[in-house]
């Protein structure tokens, strides 16, 4: 594998999501369970740099002020979802898929359809 960058397109996520977790996996220092552990723990990371920028967009740190925008909390948001669905694909190869049950059973829920709360 070269260090070439070759982008999916950017409307075809999962081709995306398989580009990242190939490029991650040829560049990790950790293989195995310990790979996957530090892969998931990555999300907590992104989750909390989303908190970062709606305190600085907020201008909540008042030592600090107003140190980022909203623009920077969309992409940090954009961050956790990326880093979620690569994480997802890490665990399983079947991403889409399971992605998709997922996504169905929250919908049922979410309309009514599912009769009721829980998992």
């Amino acid at each position: 594998m070269t260090d070439q960058h070759v982008s999916p397109p950017a409307d075809d996520l999962w081709s995306a999501v398989d580009h990242l977790w190939t490029w991650l996996d040829g560049h990790s220092a950790h293989e195995g369970r310990e790979g996957l552990l530090l892969r998931i723990l990555k999300l907590q990371e992104e989750t909390g740099e989303v908190a970062q920028a709606v305190i600085g967009a907020t201008g909540q740190n008042p030592r600090k002020g107003t140190t980022h925008t909203w623009d920077d909390v969309q992409a940090e948001l954009c961050d956790v979802a990326i880093t979620a669905l690569v994480a997802l694909r890490t665990l399983t190869p079947g991403t889409r898929e399971v992605f998709a049950r997922h996504l169905s059973k929250v919908l049922q829920r979410s309309s009514g359809a599912g009769g009721g709360a829980g998992k």
